[in-house]
Order: structure tokens, then sequence, then C-alpha cells
């Protein structure tokens, strides 16, 4: 399968037909759909390891795709779109979204931006601890989370920034240093994407978001992880 097996859902034949060309001379395979409909039944059939995902698609918009998706797997999704306020990536992030990528995108930003979702994608397997305060418990190793015994879904891109926080508990981890860990090298820029993430976590995991007991905020640094006395 060389470097990895890519599904594209666009309505762009033409857009789909320049990633094809250009990512299959790179060693991935490359599947295109053109409705989200398509998609999802090619992502059930074929298990790709990273999906490029659309987002203003004429029978099911991204949003609505990306969900349907999350029903049944936790593959890395790139938003493709043209649509970058505040609002949009929080929702594309809400439906379960790893990443996004501008339109207009040059391919060696897509190429960088999908090798690094695949390569998390595969790396995702040193959960040697869990945290337990009584409240929260997060199994590092089965990617689980739980509060009050309830269980919380996190998205894979959530659990990555969670899991880098606990491991690294009582100590400011940079922005720098979170964007290198749970992105990679190619995303050191994108700290409004990591706020928005920061932001999601709050909400399932706090009682008052807007006053957090486990993700602290060092202004103008990082964020750091505040274990809760057992």
């Amino acid at each position: 399968m060389g470097k990895g097996r890519i599904l594209v859902i666009d309505d762009d034949p033409t857009l789909n037909s320049l990633i094809r060309q250009s990512f299959h001379a790179k060693g991935y395979e490359v599947i295109t759909a053109l409705t989200g409909a398509e998609g999802l039944k090619l992502a059930c059939r074929l298990h790709p390891d990273v999906i490029g995902l659309d987002i203003m698609m004429p029978d099911l918009d991204g949003y609505e795709t990306c969900l349907r998706l999350r029903e049944i797997s936790e593959v890395p999704v790139l938003m493709l779109t043209a649509m970058t306020s505040e609002e949009d990536l929080l929702r594309g992030f809400e439906a379960g979204a790893d990443d996004y990528v501008k339109k207009p995108f040059s391919l060696k930003e897509l190429e960088v931006r999908i090798a690094a979702l695949i390569k998390r994608n595969i790396n995702n397997e040193n959960g040697e601890v869990s945290y337990d305060d009584g409240l929260l418990r997060v199994d590092l190793q089965r990617q689980h989370v739980y509060r009050d015994n309830q269980g919380i879904h996190v998205t894979p891109t959530e659990f990555r920034l969670l899991s880098c926080l606990i491991r690294h508990r009582g100590h400011v981890v940079t922005h720098e240093e979170l964007l290198r860990e749970v992105w990679g090298d190619g995303y050191l820029d994108a700290v409004p994407s990591l706020s928005i993430y920061i932001r999601y976590l709050r909400e399932k995991l706090e009682e008052e978001p807007g006053e957090p007991r486990y993700i602290l905020t060092k202004w103008g640094v990082g964020y750091w992880f505040s274990p809760v006395a057992s």
C-alpha cells in the first residue's frame, strides 16, 4: 500500500484527479468520491488511513459526512475548505475533524498535513499510564475518558492533546511543544487551532469550563494539566 491509503471526498472531479495523480506519484494509494454518501460507503469498505473531506457538497455536506464517519470509524479526517471562520472551524472540529487545510491549498501543504495525520495515527499507542482522581479517569492505553463514571466522547486529536498534557502533568507545555507532539513539525504556527481544541476539551472535562481546574493556561506560553488530589 506504499505510504498509505487516502480517501478524498470532494465534488470537484478536477481537484480529485489532481490529488490522485500527485499522490500516486509519491507512493500513496488514492481513492476518490464525488459525494458524501459514496465516500461513506468507500470508507466502510476500504478502511483508508486518512480522509480528505470537502465541506460544501450537494448531498451530504462535510459536517454531516464527518459525523456519520465518526459513528463507524476513528480514521483521521482532514477538512478541505474555503470556510475558515472560527465558527466554521469549531463546527468541523465538533463534527470530529482532526485538522483542516484552506482552499486553495498547495499540494505540498496537503502532503505535509496528510503525512502528519497518518504518522500520528500509526504512533498512537504509547499509553503507558492512566489518570484517575475519582472524578476524572483517563485510560491512556485504551484511549477512554470517563467523568463521574460516564464515558466521554473525544476525537482522536483531542485525546492526543489530553494525553500529552497528562503525561507532562504539573508542568507547563508550550504551544510549540504541544503542536509538535500532537500535530507535527508542519503545524507550529497553528496556535489558533490549538486554542480551539483546548476549549473543546474544557467543555467536555470541566464542571465550569470558564474556570477550569484541570487544563490551565500560562498566558502567552502554553497549557498545563493540574492533577486533582483523589
